[in-house]
């Protein structure tokens, strides 16, 4: 059995911390995972070697003996499985049972089976007990998934492709940025069906240009000529949900926010329960003013300082 450097196909030095072995292991499974590189022997065969040497230097008393041995590590693989205690010292290996304690997606390889080490060391599931087997979950997946506005408020699906199967989520309406699907059972495989990983969907909200959300509710800007403002009267309101007709009062400031209840969005889980619509006013004062209309708010305004000097 040929001698493998396990720190030089991880690409880390031998003085590496165990934060830094796993974040090169992590790494490399990734750009050599099956998955990515269908078909390519070469990568399937290095993605073997990098979770073998994860295997052993992801583990300090293993990772020990193997600094301590180097060379002589090889000579374990030809003891036989029973004989670990030949290889490190001790007394006899046979009728032992050995547990690994570390992550089950690192020992198994992400679901591809027991890697060429654990087999030459102790064959297929020489490791567990008699009638048991090791379970192990798969890795979680998470996507993003960008709905707009619109579709957070009437609710929405998507179809996404997961390998090879294809899923349909659904959004219910009062979906926020942020928020995490979870979708049991479609992420990685694990030993079983039963223990396959989940899918998580994170919603990412695209901005709109007339609604600004905080929480469930929604703020806009209305544009309202100056008679009303001045007059007060009933405004058209454009909601999310459809055009509302908005009394405001007379001698209305620009910038006033109003509020009109149960105008915005669904309140997730809880159906039939709406936030608030906040409106408020920009007043649009008349770009162009003909003679007659000049002299009636030259009249208004001799009118309206008349009632403040006699206020004084």
């Amino acid at each position: 059995m040929e001698y493998k450097d396990y720190y030089k196909i991880l690409g880390i030095d031998k003085k590496a911390t165990e934060s830094e072995i796993k974040k090169a292991y992590r790494k490399l499974a990734v750009q050599y995972h099956p998955d990515k590189n269908q078909g390519n022997k070469e990568a399937e065969d290095k993605f073997k070697l990098i979770n073998e040497a994860h295997e052993v230097l992801g583990d300090p008393e293993k990772r020990k003996k193997y600094d301590e041995l180097g060379e002589n590590w090889n000579k374990f693989g030809q003891q036989g499985a029973g004989d670990w205690s030949s290889a490190f010292g001790g007394g006899g290996g046979r009728g032992r049972s050995y547990q690994h304690q570390g992550d089950f997606n690192d020992l198994f390889g992400e679901g591809n089976g027991f890697s060429d080490f654990f087999e030459t060391f102790f064959g297929r599931g020489g490791g567990r007990k008699s009638g048991q087997q090791a379970h192990f979950k798969g890795q979680d997946y998470e996507a993003e998934m960008e709905v707009s506005l619109e579709e957070a408020f009437q609710g929405t699906g998507r179809i996404i492709r997961v390998g090879e199967e294809k899923l349909r989520i659904s959004v219910k309406p009062g979906a926020y940025d942020g928020q995490l699907l979870r979708i049991k059972g479609k992420g990685a495989a694990g030993s079983s069906s039963q223990h396959r990983g989940d899918l998580y969907v994170r919603i990412r909200m695209r901005p709109n240009d007339s609604f600004h959300r905080k929480g469930d509710d929604l703020y806009m800007t209305c544009e309202v000529d100056l008679y009303p403002a001045v007059l007060g009267g009933d405004v058209l309101v454009k909601s999310i949900s459809g055009t509302v007709k908005m009394k405001i009062p007379s001698g209305t400031q620009n910038g006033k926010s109003f509020r009109i209840k149960g105008k915005g969005m669904p309140v997730y889980d809880k159906p039939g329960e709406f936030g608030d619509l906040y409106v408020q006013i920009q007043v649009a004062l008349p770009k162009t003013l003909n003679k007659e209309e000049k002299q009636l708010f030259e009249q208004l305004k001799q009118l309206q300082q008349g009632k403040t000097s006699t206020q004084k």
